[in-house]
């Protein structure tokens, strides 16, 4: 596969995961009800399974790359380890997954329950990335990244060409721009290499979790300091070099959020569609309720939402939004 995956990577690449993950539905929303002059079409990929994108980058990894007797390894309570476990699992692997022994526990659970090996080391995520690369160091297993791999990347691409067809098939119109959440830039970069220069593909990130528009303003990939309300799941603290490379080919616009702003949109999000996404999943809404990202009149406008990992209490209470 070349560096940035081509539309062909990506296509076959979800031929390779379709019996895998599922083809996520969209759902059209008249933008004038928000006070939009855009038809904005929603791409639900928080009913994947693992309730996130990543399952798709992962499954394609797992599905098309050779394996280790010693299984799969990552240091991930969150997305990317659910991901890889399920992965793992669908094509009968050992999953190794490190967590600090200050994870939240409903994290555990889930990865259990995903027939994953969890090991609890250390206080922090830095001591459970050492303990994995330990336990690569000593066994034969493999490790797969989270976002910056051209194999993982394809995956994610399935998203936006699955976005594609449907809007096209839906209404007989193409998507005017695409607007996705950027962490370390898999889904994105996956988006823009589908896309190409047949739309626009807009970035959405936090005030403290910027990698991409530190990346536009650098010219180049570069460290940023991680922190706020998504910081546990867009916290890359640098954006991918193939991801990069692909939104730069693409020239993909940054947009970047307050804290407060994407709070809102998760709120506005759950009055809309009675759904509860992970705070910076509402980025891309959040660009439009607050006018920084403004569309051509008239036009049809994606949002990918691309996860709804929270923790919930028991059925008949409201909901806690705490990503995990």
């Amino acid at each position: 596969m070349t560096t940035i995956p081509t539309a062909d990577d990506i296509a076959r690449a979800g031929e390779a995961i379709a019996a895998h993950v599922r083809h996520t539905p969209i759902i059209e929303i008249p933008g004038e009800t928000l006070g939009i002059d855009a038809t904005l079409v929603f791409k639900l990929e928080f009913l994947q399974v693992t309730g996130a994108f990543k399952a798709r980058g992962a499954t394609h990894y797992v599905a098309t790359q050779p394996i280790a007797p010693a299984g799969i390894v990552a240091a991930s309570g969150g997305n990317h380890g659910a991901a890889v476990a399920y992965a793992a699992r669908e094509f009968g692997h050992e999953a190794h997954i490190f967590v600090p022994t200050t994870a939240n526990p409903s994290k555990v659970e889930r990865l259990l329950s995903l027939d994953a090996q969890v090991h609890s080391i250390g206080v922090s995520y830095g001591d459970a990335l050492d303990a994995a690369a330990e336990y690569l160091a000593e066994h034969d297993a493999t490790s797969i990244e989270a976002f910056d791999d051209p194999v993982v990347m394809a995956g994610a691409g399935t998203v936006a060409m699955e976005f594609d067809e449907d809007s096209r098939a839906s209404s007989g119109r193409a998507l005017d721009a695409m607007m996705l959440a950027i962490g370390g830039g898999g889904l994105a970069g996956g988006a823009a290499a589908w896309c190409g220069d047949r739309m626009r593909i807009i970035g959405c990130e936090t005030v403290g979790t910027a990698s991409y528009a530190a990346a536009v303003e650098a010219g180049e990939p570069v460290t940023v300091p991680v922190s706020g309300v998504a910081a546990d799941h867009l916290g890359a603290r640098r954006i991918g070099d193939v991801p990069w490379a692909a939104l730069s080919r693409a020239k993909a616009e940054s947009v970047v959020l307050t804290d407060d702003e994407v709070l809102d949109a998760q709120a506005r999000l759950w009055r809309l569609l009675r759904v509860v996404v992970e705070p910076g999943v509402a980025a891309p809404f959040a660009a439009l309720l607050t006018g920084r990202w403004v569309p051509e009149p008239g036009s049809r406008i994606g949002v990918v939402l691309c996860g709804a990992n929270v923790v919930m209490p028991a059925v008949g209470r409201a909901p806690i939004v705490e990503t995990i």
